[in-house]
């Protein structure tokens, strides 16, 4: 087991694709059932003992900063990193991180629902000098697969990671415990000054050092589209309608 007490939340994109034209929309923000989407991270971050949570923000960040300062969940610090290079792919804004952070650190996307477990999953699990990801090996349940990124495996370690393999096993679902040295991996995969989080992902599975942690019969979404959104909220009045044992 790692001992995990900060957490690093990506939402520094626009959410073009949920958004539309509206400028003014802020994706973190979106209500979903009466709430802010970005609560449902901040909570079940909360409850898994996280005690800070650095926030990469960029598109309107003075906008969602102000905002985002009267949602913290009680007992949890909120600090908010720039990455002023926003427009670029997601380990850039990752690596906006780089000096604040000395020890493994819970990875998750902004705009990604998922059950409470699979946080104690991945934490329990974690190997404290290896990349651990969360992944869904329940293939024929993910809703639009097509947008999901793969992820091939043998065992417990990551053998390929994109969204257009061909052969896979299993899908990212967006949640990392992550040594500090994904960093160095990060800096050593740019290209043309960009990388993708995958990217440096690639380069820890080719020396062994990126491993897996099967999320089981755990609930996650992915809510980039108008379409995901809805599906997420399906699941959420579902879930909130059955009795509190069952949930």
């Amino acid at each position: 087991m790692t001992n995990v007490s900060q957490a690093v939340v990506l939402m520094a994109g626009s959410g073009s694709r949920l958004r539309g034209s509206d400028e003014t929309f802020l994706k973190p923000l979106a209500p979903m059932r009466g709430r802010p989407l970005v609560c449902y991270t901040m909570d079940a971050l909360s409850r898994a003992g996280i005690k800070t949570i650095h926030f990469i923000v960029g598109f309107q960040r003075q906008r969602l900063v102000e905002a985002m300062k009267e949602l913290a969940p009680p007992g949890v610090e909120l600090r908010f990193i720039e990455n002023p290079e926003w427009k670029k792919q997601n380990g850039i804004s990752l690596l906006a991180a780089r000096d604040r952070l000395t020890e493994p650190f819970l990875l998750a996307m902004c705009d990604h629902l998922f059950d409470d477990v699979m946080i104690s999953l991945l934490i329990e699990s974690a190997e404290p000098d290896s990349l651990n990801l969360a992944i869904d090996r329940k293939i024929a349940s993910i809703f639009d697969l097509d947008d999901a990124m793969k992820v091939q495996t043998h065992g417990d370690r990551i053998v390929a990671i994109g969204k257009n393999l061909r052969a896979y096993d299993a899908i990212d679902t967006g949640l990392f415990v992550c040594p500090v040295q994904i960093f160095e991996y990060l800096e050593e995969a740019r290209e043309n000054d960009d990388c993708s989080l995958a990217d440096g992902v690639r380069l820890m599975a080719a020396e062994g050092k990126a491993r897996v942690v099967d999320i089981g019969d755990a609930w996650w979404q992915d809510v980039d589209t108008p379409e995901m959104f809805e599906q997420a909220e399906k699941h959420l009045a579902a879930k909130s309608a059955l009795p509190t044992s069952a949930r």
